[in-house]
């Protein structure tokens, strides 16, 4: 009876840990993702696998880092933060929240985008469907369940979906490889882009914080932590693989991608009429999912803050995707405000990742544990490039308000 009872414990585990993987990797695949990889192909053709290379580099030391530390001291990031700084938990949710929300308003209209690919309904209405299936996640009994079969199941469809457009492009599988290594022309811009895109934001927190919600934490679940923020950034990495292939096949034969929606011209050429429809179907998961990571993570950052919030947060989880739909459909994606908080984005994994490793140093908060010293250097690295990358999107952003 013990080892059935064990045997179960272990597999439900499993799937939480696999559940929150799903989330981080399908919270990073977004619209975003979509058009910045297909973009980037255009630019660096084969050269591009470098960039994918050194940001996968860097994506599973932060992501290692942050998760290790929030397991250890069974805290969220906001609280760890404040107990390293009073005050500095407070500000990173409101960059958080804010990121968030902005971020989510796009995402709801590549929700709204696909489904206008799919099915010829306008964009508004595809957005406004889209935002109510999301909050239907957080109205069923079991949603943390429910949110973590949805991006196992989204993750699976949109990593199958483009592997198949990938082989109908028939990328040069050989010089892709060479050029990997031996990069023609490397951009930093887009590893920082990449990087940002993959664990910046709320992104890097998704699955770290959905394991402390199911009660996956403590020194003994260090094993089972890292092996799951590896494996999110292993699931994002390769759907990014896969696409960066389908793009640069495309690229190879000497098609000129259409700017407006570079994504779905790959699929189109590709793979014609039937590209066109699976470019559809991953941009509404892939905006779907983005949704729900997005929403999930930053009341996450504020449920701690107040009783009320931490009783009622999945109502505040129902509001968050609400207000992102509700602006979407009334106003559109408002131009200046993504950009400012586009800018702020990128300051919050350097701020955070620093008060984590910070943390990770202070026995009030992770008792006897401690920190592998390379996972630390490698860590700071990472915090001074993106701090160093992130002021300079932000003197670069701030002045577009004004334009």
């Amino acid at each position: 009876m013990k080892a059935g009872i064990k045997m179960g414990k272990q597999e439900s585990n499993r799937s939480i840990l696999l559940g929150a993987a799903f989330l981080m990797a399908t919270s990073a695949i977004g619209p975003g993702f979509l058009t910045q990889t297909t973009t980037f192909t255009e630019q660096l053709a084969a050269s591009f696998g470098f960039v994918i290379l050194v940001s996968i580099i860097i994506d599973i030391g932060a992501q290692m880092n942050i998760w290790r530390i929030i397991a250890v001291s069974e805290k969220r990031a906001q609280d760890i933060a404040n107990d390293v700084l009073p005050g500095v938990g407070y500000f990173l949710a409101l960059l958080i929240v804010m990121g968030g929300l902005a971020f989510n308003i796009g995402n709801v209209g590549g929700a709204g985008l696909g489904l206008n690919v799919l099915f010829g309904i306008s964009p508004e209405l595809g957005a406004l469907l889209s935002g109510i299936f999301a909050i239907g996640i957080f109205l069923i009994k079991e949603a943390g369940k429910a949110m973590d079969r949805f991006a196992q199941i989204a993750g699976f469809v949109m990593i199958g979906l483009t592997i198949y457009v990938m082989f109908t492009a028939k990328p040069p599988y050989g010089e892709a490889v060479m050029k990997t290594f031996i990069p023609d022309d490397i951009s930093y811009l887009a590893i920082v882009t990449l990087v940002g895109g993959t664990v910046g934001g709320y992104i890097a927190f998704a699955g770290g914080h959905r394991l402390i919600d199911a009660g996956i934490k403590g020194k003994e679940a260090i094993p089972q932590v890292t092996k799951s923020a590896v494996s999110a950034i292993g699931i994002a990495s390769i759907m990014r693989i896969f696409l960066f292939l389908a793009a640069f096949g495309v690229v190879a034969q000497g098609f000129a991608l259409d700017p407006s929606n570079p994504a779905a011209s790959v699929f189109q050429i590709a793979a014609g009429t039937v590209g066109y429809k699976i470019f559809g179907i991953i941009m509404w998961a892939a905006a779907v999912t983005s949704v729900v990571g997005a929403a999930y993570t930053s009341v996450s950052f504020i449920r701690t803050f107040n009783p009320f919030i931490d009783k009622n947060y999945q109502w505040f989880i129902v509001g968050f995707i609400a207000i992102s739909t509700i602006v979407f459909v009334s106003i559109g994606q408002p131009a200046k405000i993504l950009v400012l908080v586009g800018s702020l984005n990128g300051l919050i994994l350097p701020i955070a990742l620093g008060v984590m490793l910070i943390a990770a140093y202070r026995k009030k908060i992770v008792g006897d544990y401690k920190h592998p010293l390379w996972m630390t250097i490698f860590g700071i690295i990472i915090v001074i490039t993106m701090a160093a990358m992130g002021i300079y999107s932000l003197l670069n952003g701030i002045p577009q308000l004004f334009k």
